[in-house]
């Protein structure tokens, strides 16, 4: 299975949600599910609107309710609609401080709640430069081998190197293909139900300019679109590079 996922972040389309999913809803997505992630209070309209794409939420919380204030419930997102949850964003992470034992813990009640996770995980600029991404990436992964992911039917792995993201440094297609190698192996020893069969997405500053390379030679199954997500011009102009 091959994805595309638009992550809006804190932003709304310039051309309005009406209007992108209108002109997203006009393509054939052939054999990629696409997927889009607005933000939280606008989880009920994009589910009215989507159409032919299907609707993750960004972020969940860690509890099923509770004294949280300004957090969201996994089973709240469920009843907005959402089939999916980003979690582990380098967003989260490196903002919000997010460690991996807590998004371990929102791996397994996302799981619980029947969502499907798309998990990110990805190395900072440091850990490059010292050869250590193969090791880095293993222990992100190794933290988040809860007992809940046997029993999820479906899991999206979603690569994204920190130091790719805004900083106008891509990688190449050839970068990226050596590390889904590193992460396929810390697949087959940490969560072997899923090393197989988990999708690996890219999500570093993807464009329509560096899309026609990372499909070529990245041995990626899709990706995880941020900025340029918000133009539907340049979405499925993604899209139409993955084919």
């Amino acid at each position: 299975m091959r994805y595309l996922i638009a992550n809006w972040k804190m932003n709304l389309p310039p051309e309005g949600m009406e209007g992108w999913m209108s002109a997203v809803a006009r393509e054939d997505p052939r054999d990629v599910t696409l997927v889009f992630a607005p933000p939280f209070p606008f989880l009920r309209d994009a589910f009215s609107q989507r159409r032919s794409v299907s609707l993750a939420a960004q972020n969940c919380n860690d509890h099923a309710s509770g004294a949280y204030t300004g957090e969201v419930a996994p089973s709240m997102l469920r009843y907005c609609g959402a089939e999916y949850v980003i979690l582990g964003h380098s967003e989260r992470r490196n903002i919000y401080g997010e460690d991996d034992a807590l998004i371990a813990k929102k791996l397994s009640i996302a799981i619980e709640t029947g969502l499907k996770p798309i998990l990110c995980i990805g190395e900072n600029l440091s850990v490059r430069d010292e050869g250590r991404v193969a090791t880095f990436l293993e222990e992100q992964i190794k933290a988040t081998a809860v007992p809940e992911l046997e029993r999820a039917p479906e899991i999206v792995i979603a690569y994204e190197p920190v130091w790719a993201i805004g900083t106008g440094r891509n990688a190449s297609g050839a970068m990226v293909a050596e590390t889904m190698v590193d992460i396929r192996r810390a697949l087959s020893t940490h969560w072997p139900f899923h090393a197989s069969r988990a999708p690996i997405l890219y999500g570093g500053s993807v464009t329509p300019d560096n899309v026609d390379d990372l499909v070529a030679n990245g041995t990626i199954d899709g990706f995880l679109v941020g900025g340029a997500s918000l133009d539907s011009a340049k979405f499925l102009a993604i899209h139409r590079g993955m084919r």
